[in-house]
């Protein structure tokens, strides 16, 4: 599985401020703490910082990849902080993200379609939030349909099913556990991605309702998320249900990362 380290986003205090004052050594430390907890791809985030965001995005990027080898998640609806960012980055960035909104749709996909990338597909229609599997699957066989239309390789492509907080409606859990699976089984080779702290918004023990709903999204077939990887017990949740589904051969990496002390001292 993919992970994404989400803490670099400005809507977090202590990263705005790093970010306001250009400190790229505050911006570096969380970059190196996630890239050696495991990330795959480093989420960068300037979105509220709506008038400044074309030059704080690439500076993000470029602060990022100074310090880390990996590629970054670009994390912004403005085709222009997009382009502007692309144009340094090193290698393929993951665009987050497009959706079925006609606006968003329209302007982002000449962007996508034009530069080397991989795409987040949000299940967000244009007329209203899906509520059930059902509606997920049909928003992204649609845009599935687009992307590759426009040239887009389908292993390019995460469908994201949209995680809404179960704190407002319970049957939100199934909803987008059998959208994973459902999207994974109709569209071989396609990817799921989620942003997994959605789920538990507005409850207590927050962090204890991620990494069950983690180990429950895998089980279905999610291929990746974005977490934060410095916390180590949703890490040593991660790594035990890989072994248990039968993904870590020989327990290999489930053994390296308890040796590498990732795990939490009660695991």
């Amino acid at each position: 599985m993919i992970i994404v380290g989400e803490k670099i986003n400005t809507s977090r205090k202590a990263v705005s401020e790093a970010v306001e004052k250009r400190d790229a050594a505050a911006v570096q430390t969380v970059a190196r703490a996630q890239a050696d907890a495991g990330a795959a791809y480093i989420d960068v985030n300037a979105g509220t910082f709506l008038e400044k965001e074309l030059e704080l995005l690439p500076w993000l990027v470029e602060t990022v990849q100074a310090t880390v080898d990996l590629p970054c998640c670009l994390d912004s609806p403005n085709p222009e902080a997009l382009k502007r960012a692309m144009a340094v980055h090193r290698g393929r960035p993951l665009i987050n993200s497009i959706s079925l909104e006609k606006e968003r749709y329209d302007t982002l996909l000449p962007v996508v379609s034009e530069h080397p990338c991989r795409i987040v597909a949000l299940c967000m229609a244009q007329a209203s939030m899906p509520t059930t599997a059902e509606e997920r699957i049909a928003v992204a066989a649609e845009l599935i349909e687009g992307l590759t239309g426009a040239g887009l390789a389908l292993e390019d492509i995460f469908v994201d099913p949209l995680v809404q907080p179960v704190s407002v409606d319970v049957r939100m859990g199934p909803a987008v556990l059998d959208a994973i699976a459902g999207v994974m089984e109709r569209f071989p080779g396609v990817g799921t991605i989620c942003g997994l702290s959605n789920i538990s918004y507005g409850l207590p023990a927050r962090r204890l309702i991620n990494r069950h709903f983690l180990g429950l999204a895998l089980a279905r077939g999610l291929s990746a998320a974005i977490l934060d990887p410095t916390d180590a017990e949703i890490m040593s949740a991660y790594a035990a249900v890989l072994m248990l589904l039968g993904d870590d051969e020989y327990c290999a990496n489930y053994i390296e990362a308890f040796e590498r002390g990732l795990f939490a001292r009660n695991a």
